[in-house]
């Protein structure tokens, strides 16, 4: 974990450029620190994962309507001035490469922040994360 997840309007890939909306999404959370300075997220863990709908209905449907919904899932503990700070974050970057779009037709976003404190099971198994620990 983190795990941010955009679903979007298909329409929308024709438009953006999808992958590249994620790996700037991914940086940004790479990039975010606490107010001790310590990376919010941990980089083996960070995933942006983006899907189109295979169906939808948006708004009254007689218009050109898109959407995407952005859900960034991370673990508690975060005060909520991170909680803030990273969504801020994450908008601008949304904001910085799909307002073009917005500009020439209605698409509504929303971004939200989970956490997961209660979780009843959470199992991790990953050769990623060895390659990012740091060496004494």
């Amino acid at each position: 974990m983190p795990h941010f997840v955009l679903l979007y309007s298909p329409d929308l890939e024709s438009e953006a450029d999808i992958g590249s909306l994620c790996r700037s999404l991914a940086d940004c959370m790479l990039e975010q620190r606490d107010e001790t300075g310590k990376a919010v997220f941990p980089v083996g863990g960070t995933r942006v994962l983006a899907y189109p709908a295979a169906h939808a209905a948006i708004a009254d449907g007689k218009g050109d309507y898109g959407f995407l919904y952005a859900n960034l899932r991370m673990g508690a503990g975060r005060s909520s001035a991170v909680h803030k700070q990273v969504g801020e974050s994450l908008l601008a970057v949304l904001r910085s490469q799909l307002d073009e779009l917005l500009a020439r037709r209605p698409i509504g976003i929303t971004l939200q922040i989970d956490e997961s404190p209660g979780q009843v099971y959470d199992a991790k198994h990953s050769s990623l994360h060895p390659l990012f620990a740091k060496t004494s």
